[in-house]
């Protein structure tokens, strides 16, 4: 496979899961929202890495290390940072969570529907840069 259709991939696969995050909303399903939404940010972001370094990722649900790798980290909003910040635990509580009650409380509605704005705005920002 080509480094295109590697990117192709990871950015379809990063499609599906921000489709995913919606629907897990929509059912109100709010614990897996923040899990998909960091879906949607890693494989976006080693769709990213596929451009940028012209290689395979690393094998690696860490967020801020994959937009280090890649510089992203640079040319970030503080915003988007924050983001990348606050998605990362939510890809082992949602799955092991440690305390279920209260990360089911933190993750309400209004933070969910605010959690998949941003995370679609970042995808998107990242999808323009790699147009470019």
């Amino acid at each position: 496979m080509d480094i295109e259709n590697k990117i192709n991939y990871w950015l379809d696969m990063a499609t599906y899961d921000l489709d995913t995050a919606k629907a897990m909303y929509n059912t109100k399903r709010y614990l897996y929202v923040g899990f998909m939404c960091h879906q949607v940010i890693e494989k976006s972001l080693k769709a990213y890495y596929w451009y940028f370094k012209q290689q395979e990722p690393p094998y690696t649900h860490n967020l801020l290390l994959l937009a280090k790798q890649c510089n992203l980290h640079l040319i970030m909003t503080k915003e988007m940072y924050k983001l990348i910040h606050y998605l990362m635990p939510l890809n082992i509580q949602a799955r092991y969570p440690y305390d279920k009650n209260e990360l089911m409380k933190s993750l309400t509605e209004k933070v969910c529907i605010d959690l998949l704005k941003q995370t679609e705005e970042l995808f998107e920002w990242i999808k323009q840069l790699l147009k470019r």
